[in-house]
């Protein structure tokens, strides 16, 4: 508890940057559209994640926050919000037991509703403490690791209550997934390494936003980009913007940084780190430490170096090759650097509270299965922070109202 000021600091900084989260955490002490409710939530411990949590707190809420990945948490940030009353189970560098020992805390709570950042929280819920279940009226998923698992469970009949797609808006997949990604990305990258990606050879497994994102930001930054994909749509999107596609096992022949961005596991496999060059470069941006296969790594390695830099182990292959893995294979920018910019999460989530408030509101109308988030939730986000940068855009007229919504008007 003595790191608490240290974190005071680091979410009063956060909120100059958030501040369509901070008008609506004003909205929801004046509303309470959370009074009474038990939250527990799995999602980042970090500087932004503590201002959403002030606006539910401030909605009424009693909340229990359990850390998503033990590598992002950020100690001061967890105990400063404890200082604020808020339950948080979750420390940093914790091993795989006792991160799930956290979610389990926080699901003692006895939630009413659920916030996941990958599903891990869902999914025990449905595994583990079925007991909890039936209180539990709903939830938000924020990432699309956690909407693929969500999809899945609601084809096969197996999801209990309502879940809103918090990750699915044009706001959080257009700024969050694209922009925040690719910037956070090669800021740990840089910060972990301090490798120089100009003229260098850039590998970006997965081109969805996320992918775009981590692509163009290394284009940016002088790298030659090649895509791998498994989609033949993505592929042709990514040819047509001016990159190059190669199946990943043309790609490890001649890549120096590899950024995984997929959401699927084994994306980089034995094969590929065999034939790879001396130096490369290995970094996950998907949510789970699946996509780079570390224990084939393990296994190739004749040495291991740990730490060789902050977050950057090193490992050495029988004929010499030296492979430098990136935060273990987690995700590489909320372990090596900060994750992604206040200013972008100020949008994803205030889409996230608002969404809460929607579902807590609307839940006993709705039946167990994966929702959108409502479209006019979406638009006030955008609104709200074009009006926090200033920024004016055109109304319709009445006559372009009509012509939009008529069919009787000709060319």
């Amino acid at each position: 508890m003595d790191l608490s000021e240290s974190g005071e600091r680091q979410i009063s900084w956060a909120a100059r940057s958030m501040p369509v989260l901070t008008a609506i955490g004003e909205r929801f002490a004046l509303e309470r559209p959370l009074d009474g409710l038990k939250i527990a939530a799995c999602l980042h411990v970090t500087a932004e994640t503590a201002v959403l949590m002030g606006a539910l707190q401030a909605g009424g809420a009693e909340i229990a926050l359990a850390a998503s990945n033990p590598l992002s948490t950020q100690d001061d940030v967890a105990a400063a919000l404890r200082s604020y009353g808020i339950g948080v189970h979750a420390r940093a560098g914790v091993d795989r037991a006792t991160y799930y020992r956290h979610i389990h805390e926080a699901l003692d709570v006895g939630p009413d509703l659920v916030l996941d950042d990958g599903c891990d929280l869902v999914n025990i819920l449905h595994t583990e403490r079925r007991d909890l279940l039936d209180g539990v009226s709903g939830g938000c998923e924020e990432t699309t690791t956690g909407i693929i698992r969500l999809r899945q469970m609601a084809a096969e009949d197996a999801l209990r209550f309502p879940v809103v797609a918090v990750n699915d808006t044009r706001t959080k997949r257009m700024f969050d997934n694209r922009y925040g990604t690719g910037q956070s990305t090669f800021d740990g990258i840089m910060r972990a390494t301090n490798t120089m990606l100009a003229g260098r050879t850039v590998v970006v497994a997965g081109f969805g936003f996320c992918g775009r994102g981590v692509a163009e930001r290394a284009k940016g930054l002088g790298a030659r980009v090649i895509v791998t994909e498994i989609d033949a749509v993505k592929a042709l999107d990514a040819t047509l913007q001016g990159y190059e596609v190669r199946p990943m096992a043309q790609a490890a022949l001649i890549g120096d940084v590899f950024v995984t961005v997929t959401g699927n596991r084994d994306v980089i496999r034995a094969e590929h780190l065999s034939v790879m060059k001396d130096g490369a470069i290995l970094a996950n941006a998907g949510h789970f430490d699946v996509e780079i296969d570390v224990r084939a790594l393990d296994e190739l390695a004749t040495e291991v170096h740990r730490g060789v830099r902050p977050n950057t182990d090193e490992y050495v292959m029988p004929d010499g090759r030296r492979l430098l893995l990136l935060a273990e294979g987690r995700l590489v920018n909320l372990t090596a650097a900060e994750g992604h910019p206040a200013a972008v999460m100020d949008m994803s989530f205030s889409a996230q509270a608002l969404a809460v408030g929607w579902l807590a509101a609307e839940r006993a109308g709705l039946a167990p299965g994966v929702y959108d988030v409502p479209e006019e939730i979406d638009h006030e986000v955008a609104r709200l922070k074009l009006a926090a940068a200033g920024i004016g855009i055109d109304l319709l007229t009445a006559e372009q109202e009509d012509y939009l919504h008529s069919w009787r008007v000709g060319s």
